[in-house]
């Protein structure tokens, strides 16, 4: 089965040196021509979804994406809409918007919607997601306004990601950490994402960006912290 890429960025999106990552995510997805459908769930509980889908859509036009759409699946009921499933199914690149990780983990978890989009990720799409988008990516994520450890939609198995890693996120390794031991936490900075895709080998990832991403991998005697930045490519155990 063939597998497309993943885009997983630290959030402050649509500005900046971000649109290192998002043009890779463009070049891998097939160009400025590939659909780009913006998903913008994580977004509704403040009803922002149009507001933030808008700014997405405005961001991957000026990057001079051709074909650009926001899919407004938000909520259980709309994930559930073929109309908004076969849209996502043609995309080449599945934009998730940062939000309320909770909301869009639970929106798409088992959807029709969601089946959409890892059919399009098997057919080679990539999918990208910021912030909240990343998170809910992985084997786990946290939910930081009822302050509880999830289940993710599990792309990525036994890792965790901490958005704003530099900022509000600098302190989650510790409480995470202690909740799950042995899993790898992904901290990356905002204004910065990590792509794997192309011909780069399954697990090999390289930083795009204006921060950097620490991994914090288990070990006997605590947790061991490797940095990278731009230009860099590490691998996930």
């Amino acid at each position: 089965m063939v597998m497309g890429s993943l885009v997983l960025e630290g959030g402050a999106e649509f500005g900046g040196r971000m649109s290192e990552p998002d043009l890779r995510a463009l070049e891998l997805a097939g160009g400025l021509d590939c659909p780009v459908r913006i998903i913008p769930a994580a977004a509704a509980p403040d009803k922002n979804q149009v507001r933030a889908g808008n700014n997405g859509l405005r961001w991957f036009k000026s990057l001079g994406a051709r074909d650009v759409e926001v899919v407004y699946v938000i909520d259980r009921p709309s994930a559930a809409e073929a109309r908004l499933a076969e849209s996502l199914r043609k995309a080449r690149l599945v934009y998730l918007l940062g939000g309320f990780p909770r909301h869009l983990a639970e929106t798409l978890h088992k959807s029709r919607a969601w089946e959409a989009v890892l059919k399009a990720w098997q057919d080679g799409a990539v999918i990208a997601g910021s912030s909240a988008g990343a998170m809910v990516l992985c084997g786990y994520y946290y939910d930081p306004f009822q302050k509880k450890l999830l289940r993710g939609l599990d792309l990525l198995p036994d890792t965790f990601v901490i958005p704003h890693h530099n900022t509000s996120g600098r302190g989650w390794a510790d409480l995470v950490g202690e909740m799950l031991p042995n899993v790898v936490l992904i901290g990356i900075d905002e204004a910065t994402g990590i792509v794997r895709g192309g011909d780069s080998p399954v697990n090999e990832w390289s930083v795009h960006g204006a921060g950097q991403v620490v991994l914090h991998l288990p070990d006997a005697g605590g947790r061991l912290k490797r940095a990278f930045t731009h230009g860099q490519v590490f691998t996930l155990p």
